[in-house]
């Protein structure tokens, strides 16, 4: 897959998108180089393998160029050793909302309590259903990027957000 993609991103409160789920899976997932915006990551999901490039964000963080290519497991696993520090662990559950499916990652390790939510949209102005467990917008918020927490973890500045992100 390549292309634009356009998702917001928000905290979750609670945990009844467990119960919501229809699927779910690991994700193990590492970065070979980040910067300037860009990220070059490698990920294992469900058995499966991927290569993914992506450009610096637009639009305020909402719209960025996505490459994305299945490499075997095998590949994936060879290519971990060439990722900085820092392995992202989490489990992505799959929740339907009106006709959008909303990927909730629950993180593990250094970003054990951290939960959020994406939700991929063909335009920025696109409206979408919020399923109730859905809280404060981090669209565009650099903290909340995979790329950051696996070299600045939520464990290290999570207890610093204010009640209005909780």
């Amino acid at each position: 897959m390549s292309g634009m993609e356009i998702e917001r991103k928000f905290l979750v409160r609670g945990s009844d998108y467990k119960q919501r789920a229809y699927a779910s899976d690991r994700i193990k997932q590492g970065y070979i180089c980040s910067g300037h915006g860009r990220t070059v990551r490698v990920r294992l999901r469900g058995g499966r393998g991927f290569l993914t490039i992506k450009g610096p964000s637009a639009d305020g963080g909402l719209s960025r160029y996505e490459f994305e290519k299945e490499i075997t497991t095998d590949e994936a696993e060879h290519l971990f050793a060439l990722c900085k520090p820092g392995i992202i662990d989490k489990t992505r559950y799959l929740v339907r909302s009106g006709k959008h499916t909303f990927e909730v990652d629950e993180f593990y390790g250094d970003n054990e309590g951290l939960v959020m939510a994406e939700v991929e949209l063909s335009a920025p102005d696109e409206p979408f259903e919020k399923p109730d467990f859905i809280g404060k917008e981090v669209t565009g918020d650099g903290r909340f990027y995979n790329g950051h927490l696996r070299e600045y973890p939520f464990s290290l500045w999570g207890s610093t957000l204010t009640e209005e992100y909780r």
